[in-house]
Parts: C-alpha cells; sequence; structure tokens
C-alpha cells in the first residue's frame, strides 16, 4: 500500500491535514483531518511500512493490544482507501 501521488500531509494550526494537490485535486475536494494515530499511521505508510510493522509501532507506542492497534489501523487505512488516498501496489 501506498499514499497516491498527489495527497500530501500538512500541518495547519497543530492539526494534521491531507490534502490533494496537483492533478489529484481535480477528483478530491477537501481535507481530511488525522488524529494522532492516523497521522502516525499516515507517516509509517509514507516511510514504506507494512501493515503488521504499523500495528506493531503502534502498540508499543500507544501501550494498546495487537487487537486494538490491528481494529484501528484497518478502520483508518480502508477510510483512506475510500477516499481515494491510499492504493494498493
Amino acid at each position: 500500500m501506498k499514499i497516491k501521488e498527489g495527497f500530501v500531509m500538512r500541518e495547519v494550526a497543530g492539526q494534521a491535514l491531507v490534502v490533494a494537490t496537483g492533478k489529484a485535486s481535480q477528483s478530491f475536494n477537501g481535507m481530511i483531518k488525522l488524529n494522532s494515530t492516523a497521522k502516525d499511521i499516515w507517516n509509517l505508510i509514507s516511510e514504506g511500512k507494512l501493515e503488521s510493522e504499523i500495528i506493531s509501532a503502534l502498540c508499543e507506542k500507544y501501550d494498546v493490544t495487537e487487537q486494538k492497534a490491528t481494529a484501528d489501523t484497518s478502520a483508518i487505512i480502508e477510510k483512506m482507501r475510500s477516499a481515494g488516498v491510499f492504493e494498493d501496489e
């Protein structure tokens, strides 16, 4: 999985936002607000991490169970895929 070309994350007034640029902005209008977990997932995906590596990182950082980290990661990834931000390689 990877972030589609044309989507970037920016911080505005302390809030992480995903916005479309260039050609991506023709089909995606608006922005997506990310909470701290979603921001971490975004950053890890941008580093090329696998879903299993993301889950491990979240377990370590937030001291949550693997089940909770898996559910949160899956939900965030699915929302981003539905919005057209993530794609499978």
